[in-house]
C-alpha cells in the first residue's frame, strides 16, 4: 500500500491493461484486507481515497470474480456491510 497515484495509476496501466483515466475507479486491498485505497480520474486529476480499518476487514462481494463491482457493493464493501440474501430488481438501462 506505498503506492500513490503514480504508481497505482501505472498499475492499472500495466497489469491491467485499462486506461486510468477513462472515469473508472480502481480499487486496490492490502493482503490482510485492513486498507483500501479508490483511484479516479475527475477532470483536472486523480483523486485518491484511503481507508485504514482498526478493527476487521474488508470483504469483496462473493460475485466479484468478475473484477467488475456497481458502486451500490462497493459503498457496501466498505461500511462492512455483507448482504447474503438479496433480490435486486430490474431496472431501466439504455
Amino acid at each position: 500500500m506505498r503506492k500513490s497515484f503514480d504508481g497505482l495509476s501505472g498499475l492499472v496501466s500495466r497489469e491491467l491493461q485499462r486506461e486510468p483515466t477513462n472515469g473508472e475507479v480502481f480499487v486496490f486491498l492490502n493482503r490482510r484486507r485492513t486498507h483500501i485505497k479508490l483511484l479516479h480520474w475527475e477532470p483536472g486529476g486523480f483523486v485518491l481515497y484511503y481507508k485504514r480499518l482498526e478493527k476487521g476487514t474488508f470483504t469483496p462481494p462473493p460475485q466479484c470474480s468478475t473484477g467488475q463491482l456497481s458502486w451500490s457493493e462497493l459503498i457496501l464493501m466498505i461500511e462492512g456491510i455483507q448482504v447474503t440474501v438479496s433480490r435486486k430488481m430490474a431496472r431501466y438501462h439504455r
